[in-house]
């Protein structure tokens, strides 16, 4: 008996493992991208933590286009906690990398947007530098940061997360 391609195709994908799958939800891309051979492609993503706000109507899509824009501007700055290298392994003349005017440019606007809200250590800024800039959970976030360093609920850390999305979403004028 013979199997409709569609049929074959679902079954022959490689798809996220069971173990994967368990941490987020992961969605399949809606169009056709080129794969690294050019190829087409439809790979799988993560739904990140604005997604499901957005998803649920939690937020509105202006409070998701203002942490969008907060996240883009994060990337720019290069303020993300990634770690690298050992800067002592460095050569002299690699050790002092300047800042470009793009990147000052962002953190000067990262910094004005962190002030409406309050500063970096005011409930708002805190959740939306490590939920929204370094891509933490909201789960995350109020449990290692939360307020003062204390751990709060996950209700409140969720209502403090929409607030400041409100307020990012005034900054931003959207």
């Amino acid at each position: 008996m013979r199997k409709s391609r569609a049929g074959r195709l679902a079954r022959d994908e490689i798809a996220p493992t069971p173990e994967r799958s368990a941490h987020d939800r992961i969605d399949r891309v809606a169009r056709a991208i080129a794969d690294e051979a050019g190829n087409s492609a439809r790979p799988f993503r993560v739904r990140d933590t604005l997604e499901h706000m957005l998803a649920k109507a939690t937020i509105t899509p202006a409070m998701h286009q203002a942490a969008t824009d907060f996240r883009a501007l994060f990337a720019v700055a290069h303020l993300e906690p990634l770690r690298a290298t050992n800067w002592e392994r460095l050569p002299d003349g690699m050790r002092d990398m300047p800042v470009s005017l793009r990147q000052a440019e962002a953190r000067k606007k990262i910094w004005l947007a962190l002030k409406a809200l309050g500063g970096m250590a005011s409930p708002a800024g805190s959740c939306v530098w490590h939920v929204v800039g370094c891509e933490w959970t909201v789960k995350d976030w109020a449990l290692s940061r939360g307020w003062n360093g204390r751990p709060l609920r996950l209700e409140t850390a969720s209502g403090i997360l929409v607030g400041s999305l409100g307020m990012l979403q005034g900054h931003f004028g959207l």
